[in-house]
């Protein structure tokens, strides 16, 4: 695969994806298929429909086993997490200490960057695993498969932030990965509604909106705070997605 490989969608994007967005043991990727992470982000939602599906049939098959639907949800967030590797919870916790910890984008950076986490991030974590595990217990109860259609809202509009905003950190994560071309862009957030269309129907407005609201918001921040976006930031802009996102559904079911 050429080094400047610029065509819009390949196969092997999706195992560019999912190596990027999860910890699924893959199988080994030809050379130069990383120079590919910018125009793969196409894929992101794919990686959320299947992340979906998987927390899904957990859902399915605690609740045949007749446990508690809190119970359901918390093998479902566990198992979230062991996907995902906890990459989105890291990246909100860094979002949360560098944000709030420091007076500067630049200092702010410096945190985000240390290993330690710190107060905020602490508290951001509890707060996001709590909001989660509550609303998936009211989500779970009535459509499991509603799982499906938020992982990928949550990851569907990542290529769009990527592209919007800046890279706030030479060298990080998000650098390395580059800026989506247009073309992936428009793909993910029409592959993502589609999908959502299909895994929930009519109730697809609520999370279409939320998600909507969520990335715009955290856009915001980010761009107020530290002057652009970086792997921590699409990490959180993910959770804080999924949280309005399974929120908005259970305002709806409750």
């Amino acid at each position: 695969m050429r080094e400047n490989d610029t065509a819009p969608f390949r196969p092997l994007d999706l195992g560019v994806a999912l190596a990027l967005l999860t910890r699924l043991p893959l199988p080994a990727l030809p050379k130069g298929a990383f120079d590919r992470q910018a125009q793969a982000s196409w894929a992101f939602p794919l990686v959320g429909a299947l992340l979906g599906l998987l927390a899904a049939l957990v859902a399915f098959a605690a609740m045949d086993l007749g446990l508690p639907v809190w119970i359901a949800a918390g093998l479902v967030l566990a198992v979230q997490i062991i996907l995902t590797g906890a990459l989105h919870e890291d990246g909100l916790a860094d979002c949360a200490d560098g944000f709030w910890g420091g007076f500067a984008p630049e200092r702010r950076l410096e945190i985000m960057k240390d290993s330690h986490i710190g107060t905020y991030g602490v508290l951001a974590l509890v707060l996001s695993v709590g909001l989660r595990w509550s609303a998936l217990s009211v989500v779970i109860a009535q459509a499991p498969l509603a799982l499906v259609a938020v992982a990928v809202a949550s990851r569907m509009g990542l290529p769009a932030m990527m592209s919007a905003l800046p890279r706030a950190r030479p060298g990080g994560l998000s650098d390395r990965v580059g800026e989506p071309p247009l073309p992936s862009v428009a793909a993910s957030v029409l592959i993502g509604l589609v999908m959502i269309g299909l895994a929930t129907g009519m109730t697809m407005a609520p999370i279409v909106l939320a998600a909507l609201l969520a990335i715009a918001l955290c856009g915001a921040v980010a761009q107020a705070k530290i002057g652009g976006q970086t792997g921590d930031v699409l990490g959180a802009t993910q959770q804080v997605t999924e949280i309005a996102c399974l929120l908005a559904l259970a305002a709806l079911w409750a």
